[in-house]
C-alpha cells in the first residue's frame, strides 16, 4: 500500500536507499554539533550518544523517517552568546532538562494538541513554506563559500535524484570526503592518529547549579518554545500524517517524545533535541521511506560516540560546507513543496505567503500572525 505521495507504507526497512536517506539531515546536524563541541566545549560523546539513542528509539516506534535534530534557537543563542552572556555547556544541559520537563507536561496533559488545534490551515502551510525557504537560503549561503564546487555538486545531485534507485546521498558523501581531503591536506594525517577508545559519558544533572538552570531557562529554553511548537510539533505532525497515513501520530505523542529525549540527552550531558520538519523532508528527499533510516543513523552516531568520543570534531571535518549546503538546500526544497494546498480564496493565499515570509525570520511570530490573520479574515476585517 502507498500514500498519496507515492511513499510505500511498510515496516522498517534496512537497505541502501534507507541508508542514503539516513544522511539527509546532515545539513543541520553537523554544523550545530561542531559548534557545540568546539565553541562550548561540550562532550562530543554525550552529544552524539544522546542523539543517536533517541534516533534508534524514534525510528523503531514511529516507523517513519521521523527526525531528531539539535534545537536551532538554543544552539544559535548558546554559541553566539557564549562569551557575552557567560553561557556554558552546563547552561545548555540545564536548558535541555527544562525543555524536557515542559514538553513532557504539555504532551501528558493534552495541552499540546489543544494549542495545535488553534492554528488554521493557511498559517500551518505558511510556516512549512517559510521553513523550507529558510533551509534553502541557508543552503545557498553554505554553497556560496565555494560557488563553482557547490553549484556543480547541486547539479550532480539533481541528476542523481532523478533516478530513484540511485543512492545519490552515498555518492555525494564520497565526493564530499574527497573534497575535504583536497581542501584540508593535513586532514588525512590527523585522521590516521585516531585511536578507538570506549568511554561512557557521566551523569550531568548533579553538577548543575541554580545559575545554570536560570540561564538555561531564560536565555535558551523559553525562546526556543515558539520555534519548537511551530516546526517540531505542528508542522512535523502534519507532514508525517500526510505522507504516512498508515502510521499517524498526534501532537501530544510528539510532545511526549520530545520531552523524554531531552531528559535523556541532558542527563548524560548532551544537547537539546527536537523533531524538526525539515529533517523528515531531508531524509525523504534522499531516499528514506521508513524508520529504518533513522535507526541506522542512530546506530552509526551511537557507535561513533562510544568508540571515537574524543575525535568526533575531527571526524566531522570530512563533511565540507559545499556538501552540507546541497543537503540543506534539497531538504528545504522538499519541505517547501509540501506546502501546496492553499485555499481558493485570495486571502488564504496571502496568509500562506505572508506567514511564510515571517517564518523565514521567526517561526513564533509567524504562527501568531497566521492565527490572528486567519480570524481577522473570517470576521471580514481583512479583505484583499
Amino acid at each position: 500500500m502507498s500514500t498519496k505521495e507515492g511513499i510505500p507504507e511498510t515496516g522498517n526497512r534496512y537497505n541502501l536507499n534507507e541508508l542514503a536517506g539516513a544522511f539527509g539531515d546532515l545539513g543541520t546536524l553537523v554544523p550545530f554539533v561542531v559548534a557545540y563541541i568546539v565553541i562550548l566545549k561540550m562532550d562530543g560523546a554525550a552529544v552524539l550518544l544522546g542523539m543517536g539513542a533517541a534516533l534508534i528509539v524514534v525510528g523503531a516506534l514511529y516507523r517513519t523517517p521521523f527526525p531528531v535534530q539539535p534545537m536551532k534557537a538554543i544552539g544559535t543563542v548558546a554559541v553566539g552568546q557564549a562569551a557575552v552572556a557567560g553561557l556554558t555547556a552546563s547552561a545548555v544541559v540545564a536548558a535541555g532538562l527544562v525543555t524536557g520537563i515542559i514538553w513532557l507536561i504539555l504532551g501528558a496533559t493534552g495541552l499540546a494538541k489543544r494549542a495545535a488545534d488553534i492554528i488554521p490551515r493557511p498559517a500551518l502551510l505558511g510556516v512549512i513554506l517559510g521553513l523550507g525557504l529558510s533551509f534553502m537560503l541557508e543552503g545557498l549561503r553554505m554553497l556560496s563559500a565555494n560557488p563553482w564546487v557547490g553549484g556543480g555538486l547541486l547539479a550532480l545531485t539533481l541528476l542523481m535524484l532523478s533516478r530513484p534507485r540511485f543512492p545519490a546521498m552515498l555518492v555525494l558523501l564520497l565526493i564530499g570526503c574527497a573534497i575535504a581531503l583536497i581542501e584540508q591536506p593535513e586532514l588525512a594525517a590527523e585522521l590516521s592518529t585516531i585511536n578507538p577508545t570506549i568511554e561512557l559519558p557521566s551523569l550531568a544533572w548533579p553538577a548543575l547549579t541554580w545559575s545554570d538552570v536560570w540561564l538555561g531557562t531564560i536565555l535558551l529554553a523559553l525562546p526556543q518554545l515558539p520555534l519548537t511548537f511551530g516546526n517540531a510539533l505542528v508542522a512535523i505532525t502534519d507532514e508525517n500524517n500526510r505522507l504516512f497515513p498508515n502510521h499517524p501520530t498526534t501532537e501530544n505523542r510528539v510532545a511526549v517524545s520530545t520531552g523524554i529525549m531531552n531528559l535523556w540527552s541532558s542527563a548524560i550531558g548532551g544537547i537539546p533535541l527536537c523533531h524538526g520538519a525539515g529533517g523528515m523532508a531531508g531524509h525523504i528527499r534522499f531516499g528514506a521511506t521508513t524508520g529504518g533510516a533513522t535507526v541506522m543513523l542512530g546506530v552509526l552516531l551511537t557507535a561513533t560516540a562510544l568508540v571515537f568520543g574524543d575525535s568526533i570534531s575531527l571526524l566531522l571535518r570530512v563533511f565540507p560546507q559545499s556538501v552540507l549546503g546541497v543537503i540543506l538546500f534539497m531538504a528545504g526544497a522538499e519541505l517547501a513543496m509540501s506546502s501546496k494546498e492553499p485555499g481558493p480564496e485570495k486571502v488564504d493565499r496571502f496568509l500562506v505567503l505572508a506567514t511564510a515570509a515571517l517564518a523565514v525570520l521567526n517561526v513564533g511570530l509567524a504562527v501568531i500572525f497566521g492565527v490572528l490573520g486567519y480570524h481577522a479574515a473570517k470576521r471580514g476585517w481583512l479583505d484583499l
